[in-house]
């Protein structure tokens, strides 16, 4: 699937925004719980620094010695990639921020990568970041067509109609999602969250199916 925006300024762009907000977090800041699940912010760091090195060859090699649990594979990621301290999981993401490798997936996933991990480190830390309002839309667009079991929320938004409000984007039909479009990737993407910045009359119809997914 072709992407109407050029990939990897966008991701060079942010991973080097992220290195910034990071190099004034204290220790302790490094330990807060993300958005994602399970994961401290260290942990998303070393998720990311761990997706930047991947190449092909490696997330099959990667999934086959994990026997084929996409969890189990990205446990073991954060874990080689998580540095004995802050400033040297720190220094490996600038070391790795301009990197072009990139799983057997659509490239626009890497934007997804950047973008959702992005705001799952920020978040909680009550930091602020202006995305590229194209290139999150390219995001959006790849989430809602790619099938739950390979990450995205085709079914999840199958029922409903999301409607950007800073950016010319509507996907679907039926009831009324409508939001900022970061906050309408963050939903689909499993992030609860996002739904206090959405309205109209889908949300609970999202809501519901983030709660069966147990986001």
């Amino acid at each position: 699937m072709t992407t109407t925006v050029d990939v990897w300024p966008v991701v060079h762009a942010e991973r080097a925004a992220l290195v910034r907000d990071l190099e004034s977090l204290t220790e302790d800041q490094w330990d807060v719980p993300s958005l994602c699940a399970g994961w401290t912010v260290h942990d998303v760091v070393a998720h990311l620094i761990n997706t930047a090195r991947t190449t092909r060859t490696s997330f099959v090699l990667g999934l086959a010695r994990a026997r084929f649990d996409f969890d189990r594979q990205n446990a073991v990621g954060v874990a080689r990639h998580r540095g004995s301290s802050p400033a040297e999981t720190l220094e490996a993401l600038r070391a790795v921020a301009t990197r072009t490798s990139t799983p057997p997936a659509p490239l626009a996933t890497r934007i997804v990568e950047e973008v959702v991990h992005g705001e799952d480190v920020r978040r909680p830390l009550g930091l602020h970041r202006d995305y590229p309002a194209d290139a999150v839309a390219e995001a959006l667009r790849l989430q809602v067509r790619t099938a739950a079991s390979f990450g995205g929320a085709r079914e999840l938004v199958a029922p409903i109609r999301l409607r950007a409000t800073d950016v010319d984007v509507t996907i679907g039909d039926g009831p009324e999602v409508t939001g900022p479009v970061v906050s309408l990737l963050l939903a689909v993407s499993g992030r609860s969250v996002a739904l206090e910045e959405l309205s109209g009359a889908g949300v609970p119809s999202l809501a519901s199916g983030l709660a069966g997914r147990g986001a």
